[in-house]
């Protein structure tokens, strides 16, 4: 099976947004115009394609990131076949919740269109995956949504986008028309006037610029023109002596940019409406990067440590990133995977570098949404899904045996909501117990454990919603019926000063005693650079660093490993309230250990015990989840609004105009935000809007901490 089309005519991007600003619906429109779905479906008729789970058709929000494959030949060149393109895109959850869906797409996608709703422009959940975006390093294109809404404005929206995300944003379009009146859109590169008419908007009717809009689209074509000439020195040289580039330069250059994210295109329309989302994908064919527009993939050599590159070819051996699971009524478990380089065949066996273990790939599926076609092979750049991979997680590195590399694992936000969930019956007790391990395995964001004092299951995600979701998976999927207890904040302990302790385990009984003495200093953890990591042996995870002072032998290097899972032990059940401990840079430097009687279980007692005794007198403190509140609420009761946030110990910090509603943005402890939506529609007569996410851990008031700790007791 050869590849369908060449590597330069493939392109990997998401659709990525906010909650509500469209997204699931410009998806819907991309899979119609490429032939992909006979017929649109509609999110508030709870008929999508990309959004097939039953709770995101119930809901009409996206809960997990949907892959889909599809073709596109170019509205400016129908007739041509040497045009066309394939297209793998991923349609992404806005909201906070399922972040880690946004986070882990980025990684394997080359370019997004970022969508926004032309009412409220920039949302918070905006600016978080434009961040993610920026530290995947991905090239941008931005989609102005919902033109034909009430309130509507292009030129607000655009300059929401300058100042919150990127002064490298441009105009590539103006709308014609906005609100009821939105006809189509100016394309200011060849100054022409579209309109979408026939059924679905699939004629576009190519015309003049409307009079009235001319002066506006000269103006900004000229501006589009002079960020662009920036681009090269000569051309901008015989810009500047009276030489405008034809359309073509300008289109290559403008490429470049776009790829180097130099520049960041700004188009308009409305999906609903169907108008403006073919030109889109004329710009993703025109001016996302293919594959081969990036630098080779890079990582190290399990054997050696040292650093190896894979450039996009099938020639290269394989490389290739499993960067989602997701169990499968019908299949198992799938395991989705982007090629970086080589040819993934089914009935192989693939190399998992991060687990040094073999594994056989089943089958092959390329993904259609909800719907799958099996291939034999899967090509350098595309994504797809494999199934039959057992112990295959996510971030986890498959490639060729005699050629192994390891690329860079993804980091994903740690939970911030933690409840108790008891199952019904006996009969639930076990099957939920599979279930949460594989809903685990999907979601790198959601954690289970047990309280080690009442032996209860207890879960930790990224919000109320992302909790009962699961546990409507676990009902719909799994057929286990579960009682979720009440949301509780997953609180974190730190210290804020230094200390040292000395302790001496030390059991005589019968026969063969126990011997264990260390001396260790702890303090607060600080940035550190990679070499001196190196240099001075430091051994550094998440949130924990164990540095080993030890000299001449005085504690044999064996017993290390029992010494650091003592610590962590210790770390785990906390010091303040019982809540694991973060942020801490241990020091281990003197002890002792006798030939006989030392042992493991001695040292790992000594080493908790020690640092027990340190993290008492560093000043422990409790740290909370603090949340970016974002509140969207009519003039007249702003006041009211901005009263209620500051009794809830937030700190507002800056208030806008949308239109005529006032934007107040604020930081409040994620403890006083349960149950905020209800008590704001109360007080606004159910006219305010809230919508949050997580920003950082900040210390505990001494009052609050007090309260905690009674409550923990």
């Amino acid at each position: 099976m050869a590849r369908k089309l060449p590597l330069d005519k493939l392109r990997n991007f998401g659709i990525v947004a906010h909650v509500d600003a469209g997204k699931t619906t410009t998806s819907e429109r991309v899979l119609f115009y490429t032939g992909m779905s006979h017929k649109i479906g509609e999110v508030h008729d709870g008929e999508t394609v990309t959004d097939w789970m039953e709770q995101e058709r119930e809901r009409g929000i996206t809960i997990t990131a949907a892959a889909i494959s599809c073709d596109w030949q170019p509205t400016y060149d129908r007739e041509d076949e040497s045009k066309k393109h394939a297209f793998n895109i991923i349609d992404t959850p806005g909201h906070i919740d399922f972040t880690a869906e946004v986070k882990r797409s980025m990684r394997v996608l080359d370019g997004a269109v970022v969508v926004f709703d032309a009412v409220a422009g920039v949302e918070p959940q905006s600016e978080t995956n434009w961040r993610y975006a920026e530290e995947a390093n991905v090239p941008r294109i931005c989609f102005i949504n919902k033109l034909d809404r009430t309130g509507a404005s292009f030129e607000r929206s655009y300059q929401s986008v300058l100042d919150r995300l990127s002064n490298k944003a441009i105009r590539a379009q103006i709308p014609i028309g906005e609100e009821d009146n939105h006809e189509g859109v100016v394309d200011l590169l060849t100054m022409k006037a579209f309109r979408f008419e026939g059924q679905m908007g699939m004629d576009i009717i190519e015309g003049e610029v409307p009079e009235e809009l001319k002066a506006d689209a000269e103006k900004y074509r000229a501006e589009l023109v002079e960020k662009i000439v920036e681009q090269d020195e000569e051309v901008m040289n015989a810009y500047l002596e009276g030489t405008e580039p034809s359309v073509d330069e300008l289109k290559k250059l403008l490429r470049k940019a776009v790829i180097a994210n130099d520049v960041f295109l700004v188009y308009c329309g409305s999906a609903l409406k169907n108008k403006g989302v073919q030109l889109v994908l004329d710009a993703v064919v025109d001016y996302l990067p293919s594959p081969l527009d990036l630098p080779p993939v890079t990582g190290t050599d399990p054997k050696t440590g040292e650093e190896v590159s894979r450039a996009p070819s099938d020639e290269e051996p394989l490389a290739a990133l499993a960067f989602k699971l997701q169990t499968d009524p019908f299949v198992g478990q799938l395991t989705f995977f982007r090629v970086y380089s080589g040819v993934f065949k089914s009935g192989s066996y693939v190399y998992n570098a991060s687990t040094g273990n073999k594994e056989r790939v089943g089958r092959i599926v390329r993904l259609q949404a909800d719907k799958r076609e099996e291939v034999e092979e899967v090509y350098t750049g595309e994504i797809a899904a494999a199934v039959g991979l057992k112990d295959t997680k996510t971030s986890h590195t498959l490639c060729d045996e005699a050629n192994p590399i390891v690329l860079e694992e993804m980091t994903f936000p740690e939970p911030v909501v933690a409840a108790r969930i008891e199952p019904k019956t006996k009969q639930d007790q076990e099957k939920m117990g599979i279930a949460l391990n594989k809903l685990s395995d999907e979601d790198p964001t959601f954690k289970v454990s047990s309280d080690p004092e009442t032996m209860e299951t207890i879960i930790a995600g990224m919000g109320e919603l992302h909790l009962e979701i699961l546990v409507d998976r676990m009902k719909r999927e799994f057929n286990v019926e579960a009682d979720l207890g009440k949301p509780q904040v997953a609180y974190r302990e730190t210290i804020q000063g230094n200390n040292e302790a000395e302790v001496k385990y030390i059991k005589q009984t019968g026969g063969r005693g126990q011997y264990g003495h260390v001396k260790l200093r702890i303090k607060p953890l600080e940035e550190i650079d990679p070499e001196e990591k190196i240099a001075k042996n430091i051994d550094r995870e998440d949130h924990f660093e164990f540095v080993n002072n030890i000299k001449g032998g005085v504690i044999p290097s064996e017993y290390m490993p029992a010494i650091k899972k003592g610590i962590k032990e210790a770390m785990e059940r906390g010091i303040v309230a019982g809540y694991a401990m973060v942020d801490i840079s241990i020091d281990l430097y003197d002890g002792s250990f006798h030939d006989v009687d030392s042992s493991e279980i001695a040292f790992k007692i000594a080493a908790s015990q020690a640092f027990q005794e340190a993290a008492k007198g560093a000043q422990p403190v409790l740290l909370e989840p603090i949340m970016k509140v974002e509140v969207t609420t009519p003039e007249q009761f702003m006041g009211d609004v901005n009263g209620n946030l500051n009794s809830m110990r937030g700190q507002v910090e800056g208030m806008d105009d949308r239109g005529n509603a006032k934007v107040i943005t604020a930081k409040v402890p994620l403890s006083e935000m349960f149950g905020y939506t209800t008590t704001l529609r109360s007080m606004t007569e159910g006219r305010a809007n809230a919508t949050m996410e997580f920003s950082h851990y900040a210390v505990v008031p001494h009052n609050v901490a007090e309260e905690i700790k009674t409550a923990r007791s």
